[in-house]
């Protein structure tokens, strides 16, 4: 058994490459080998958002505070919130983030796939982020 204590991961700014707005990541755990599943909490102040990006193996979104916003490509922008789990399968290509007057948290969890959990593209326009 291992109990990793709160607060015991520093909180990182989402790198800008990535994100658009203000975003705060909140590591929370990593499987030692051979697991390969990794969550963290991630906060979006209000217009914030993730780049387009797809997971190998998918992943998986707890609501856990606010409001968000989230699309997989060729949707409709789909509203989020305290509660909803989303699930983006393998290799679809999909955003999510706060709604622009509102922040939104969430835990994700996906896993790795030969050492990659995520696959960065490009990021998600100003029109394409309104609905």
């Amino acid at each position: 058994m291992e109990i990793q204590r709160a607060g015991a991961q520093a909180s990182q700014p989402g790198p800008a490459e990535w994100f658009t707005g203000s975003v705060r990541i909140d590591p929370l755990f990593a499987a030692a080998a051979p697991g390969r599943v990794r969550g963290a909490g991630v906060t979006f102040e209000p217009g914030a958002r993730t780049a387009w990006h797809t997971h190998p193996l998918g992943q998986t979104l707890i609501v856990t505070a606010g409001l968000g916003w989230t699309q997989h490509w060729g949707g409709p922008v789909e509203e989020i919130r305290l509660g909803d789990v989303v699930w983006f399968a393998p290799g679809e290509k999909h955003w999510h983030g706060a709604s622009p007057r509102t922040a939104m948290s969430h835990i994700a969890i996906q896993e790795e796939e030969n050492g990659k959990a995520v696959d960065w593209l490009e990021p998600v326009s100003d029109q394409q982020y309104r609905r």
